[in-house]
């Protein structure tokens, strides 16, 4: 009989221990930033494509035309509600003529060519990556996500979400002022 209460108290038991498991893991992710995405990009060589110019159909955009450093590549969509948030500020970036080029991802060219009639755009150049393949190189978990990208073609940073004034300034700015110099 004895035995058979130890085994009771084992299964009662091993129901609590995962849940204390499990709590334990969330709380640890309830402090960390969601925007700080490791990347294994960083420090490493931008990853090459080639794609459709969502303008231009006809014409193709590779890094190769690409002739300026440092530069931004922001990954964005016509159903990304994040991309409406930073659209702003984007715009405005454009407006100082940013090194900011667009890589519309798993969209339909229709509706990113509505979306950036109806709020503006703020890009040099727009490449289309409809099936996502080329994201898949840059290790994008989804829209938006903006990438930097130093003179000599190396990615320095990776944000995950919009793109603000606080984090341009604290952490683009500085990386995009450091390679000009």
């Amino acid at each position: 009989m004895s035995g058979g209460r130890r085994r009771v108290r084992w299964v009662l038991l091993l129901p609590c221990a995962a849940l204390a498991v499990m709590v334990y893991f969330f709380a640890v992710s309830l402090g960390r930033d969601p925007s700080l995405v490791p990347s294994p990009l960083i420090g490493r060589a931008a990853p090459e494509f080639s794609l459709p110019e969502l303008l231009d159909p006809g014409s193709v955009f590779s890094l190769q035309d690409i002739e300026e450093g440092p530069w931004m590549l922001n990954v964005w969509a016509s159903w990304c509600s994040g991309c409406i948030v930073e659209h702003d500020f984007l715009m405005a970036l454009g407006r100082v003529d940013a090194p900011l080029y667009g890589l519309n991802w798993k969209d339909a060219p229709a509706d990113a060519l509505e979306w950036l009639q109806l709020r503006g755009n703020p890009y040099r150049v727009i490449a289309v990556d409809a099936d996502g393949r080329a994201g898949i190189d840059w290790g994008v978990y989804g829209a938006p996500e903006t990438f930097l990208i130093d003179a000599k073609g190396i990615v320095r940073h990776r944000h995950v979400g919009p793109l603000d004034e606080a984090v341009f300034s604290q952490v683009f700015l500085p990386v995009l002022e450091g390679s000009m110099q």
